[in-house]
């Protein structure tokens, strides 16, 4: 059974830092990542992780988001920095194994002003 459990988020004043865990259980994936949704908006991608290495992310996160893996852990991280009001967000850890899609639970990030 594949799942994928995050954890870390949090409320956080503009500026400040966090960092999400995504503890992956039951494949291998081809990618992982986190996307997220703010209300009224769509979810949308923040950044992925794949198997051979490379990473992409979405403009409004470069330079201050790393998505990063401990393999020994099967874990998934996503340290953000430089924190702003619009990165307030549901954060949803995803992996992609034989090309179907699978979700966490999300995570709630909130940053103040």
């Amino acid at each position: 059974q594949v799942r994928l459990v995050e954890s870390g988020g949090g409320l956080v004043q503009a500026g400040g830092s966090l960092r999400l865990s995504c503890a992956a259980s039951g494949s291998t994936f081809s990618a992982i990542g986190w996307y997220r949704q703010a209300p009224g908006k769509q979810r949308e991608l923040v950044g992925v992780l794949r198997s051979g290495g490379s990473t992409n992310y979405a403009d409004s996160v470069k330079g201050r988001f790393t998505i990063s893996r401990d393999n020994a852990k099967n874990t998934v991280y996503l340290q953000m920095n430089s924190l702003k009001p619009e990165d307030t967000a549901v954060y949803y850890c995803f992996g992609r194994a034989w090309g179907q899609d699978y979700w966490g639970q999300g995570t709630q990030v909130t940053v103040s002003s």
